[in-house]
């Protein structure tokens, strides 16, 4: 709400944009130039971070199996329920060109070591991978919930 001041001059503004100190006064963000800067990409370790406490906050564990390029290493996720049954999840672009997680391959009950030398070899292919294992009790749930 504007308040007078003393000397009759124009209502001084409470809310900041009006501000007597000059670095409190409001800037305006700059907008982006094209609808793509919209869409701009976390840096891979906050993602991984972030990863890591979801898995936390659904009642599991998950660690950093492989730490890529900081800002722009693509994640894989290590999905598992008690140690069991190992699902890999990348994300994937869509045709709306969102990029949503997507199981990509599952871990064999009767060759186990085959989902392992897998994640191997994609590790070394591309060094700037991130591998993320989760390892929680509802699984679905936990897919549900990646962002």
């Amino acid at each position: 709400m504007p308040r007078a001041t003393r000397s009759g001059a124009a209502p001084e503004h409470s809310c900041g944009h009006a501000s007597r100190f000059r670095a409190c006064q409001a800037t305006p963000l700059p907008l982006p130039a094209r609808a793509s800067d919209m869409t701009a990409r976390l840096p891979a370790h906050l993602e991984a971070g972030a990863l890591i406490r979801l898995a936390e906050a659904e009642g599991g564990n998950a660690m950093v199996l492989a730490k890529g390029e900081r800002d722009a290493g693509t994640i894989l996720v290590v999905i598992m329920c008690r140690g069991e049954s190992a699902e890999l999840y990348e994300r994937m672009p869509q045709l709306d060109g969102s990029r949503v997680f997507v199981r990509t391959k599952s871990q064999d009950v009767e060759n186990p070591m085959e989902f392992s030398d897998y994640l191997d070899r994609r590790r070394n292919q591309d060094r700037d991978i991130w591998i993320i294992e989760a390892d929680v009790s509802d699984p679905a749930r936990f897919v549900a919930l990646l962002p």
